[in-house]
């Protein structure tokens, strides 16, 4: 029986870089592609970007999140494909949107570091916003206890339209300045009370930080 035609290691076309992404169920890391087509990491970077300008005119866009990338729908496809799924997305919660916003400007970052930004205990909101898979665990902080590093995913990155980070809004210089001063806790920090439940949550656990 004949073997069908298959290219032999060390080549990486556009096309064929666009069928592996198109069928892989997970996002695939760039030292994979190159593992997988027998070619160098700088060649798959270099038809990552051929290709991402290809489909800037399509339905389809390539979502690169530092080391991983995938294919996604365009964001002006988003309410027809809504509308063909049968409803619109989850609606988030303000403390909720608060806190994706933190993990995005400041990604990697803690829950301590999260928390102190917030004011309140944001165990239950990071765990809501990782079984959405808007938030990923990426590893642990060097530091005493080794907590947990919360970043954005790619549910993130498709939310909200986004093919990179690089892509995010520049923050108001208000904003910049709270995030920036979250740096250093301070012991006259009075965390004010747990963030309610709304109707986009599960029941809450939160609790007031303790003084």
């Amino acid at each position: 029986m004949t073997e069908p035609d298959s290219p032999p290691p060390g080549e990486l076309s556009v096309n064929q870089l666009e069928a592996l992404l198109f069928i892989a169920e997970r996002p695939l890391g760039r030292r994979e592609l190159a593992g997988l087509a027998g070619v160098s990491r700088e060649l798959v970077d270099e038809r990552l970007g051929d290709l991402e300008v290809a489909l800037r005119s399509r339905g389809i866009r390539l979502v690169l999140a530092g080391e991983r990338v995938e294919l996604a729908t365009a964001p002006e496809a988003g309410a027809l494909i809504a509308r063909y799924v049968g409803a619109d997305g989850v609606r988030l919660s303000p403390a909720a949107l608060e806190t994706l916003a933190i993990v995005a400007y400041r990604q990697p970052v803690t829950r301590a570091e999260v928390e102190r930004v917030r004011g309140v205990d944001s165990e239950y909101v990071l765990r809501s916003l990782l079984h959405r898979r808007l938030v990923v665990e990426q590893g642990r902080a060097d530091a005493p206890g080794r907590p947990i590093l919360y970043a954005t995913g790619f549910e993130f990155l498709e939310r909200f339209g986004l093919t990179s980070l690089e892509e995010l809004p520049p923050l108001d210089a208000e904003v910049a300045q709270r995030l920036a001063e979250a740096d250093e806790p301070t012991e006259a920090e009075e965390p004010s009370e747990a963030d309610e439940p709304t109707e986009a949550d599960e029941p809450p656990v939160d609790r007031p930080i303790p003084g």
